[in-house]
């Protein structure tokens, strides 16, 4: 069992006591036999980058292909119990942003449902958030995952209205740390 996970989980949720998020992670990672594959059809874990630029004003989201939402990037953890090592890997391949680095400690928490697609049924993601840091070079490069990506401003995004809630949830905890 991932001890690291449920440690910086356990402490994510001490500091954030009314995260219903954080909990239901916390019981998904006691109960699932295999959490991080995604061949667990219920659900499974994900890793996601709050894609911060060099100077923490804007934050890379993707116009997401199958869900055709904007949202942060991230992805499945395919077997991986290190969320922010996999957060970090999705940032670059979906961004093709080199010299990325993430902050250790979770930023944020999501559990949200994905609808049936194809032949995959309907399950639950847990999504663990981490920050990942942009260097001074920005120019990104759209992936096969996305429809396209753009740089937003935090500030517009925090009080956005027509924008999903997690994402405004990160922008406020994002304006918050200043």
């Amino acid at each position: 069992m991932p001890v690291n996970l449920r440690r910086a989980l356990n402490d994510y949720a001490d500091h954030h006591e009314d995260d219903v998020h954080a909990a239901a992670c916390i019981a998904f990672l006691d109960e699932a036999e295999h959490p991080f594959d995604r061949e667990h059809l219920t659900g499974h874990f994900t890793g996601s980058a709050w894609l911060v630029s060099a100077d923490g004003e804007k934050v890379l989201l993707t116009h997401h292909r199958k869900l055709n939402r904007w949202l942060q990037l991230g992805g499945h953890a395919d077997g991986d119990s290190d969320l922010a090592a996999v957060a970090l890997r999705e940032a670059h391949e979906e961004s093709g942003l080199t010299g990325l680095r993430v902050e250790p400690n979770i930023f944020d928490v999501d559990r949200h449902w994905i609808p049936e697609r194809k032949s995959e049924p309907g399950h639950w993601h847990h999504d663990v958030r981490y920050v990942v840091w942009a260097t001074l070079n920005e120019a990104f490069v759209v992936s096969d995952e996305s429809l396209e990506l753009a740089w937003v401003s935090i500030h517009q995004l925090a009080d956005a209205a027509d924008t999903d809630e997690s994402l405004r949830r990160m922008a406020r905890k994002w304006l918050a740390r200043a």
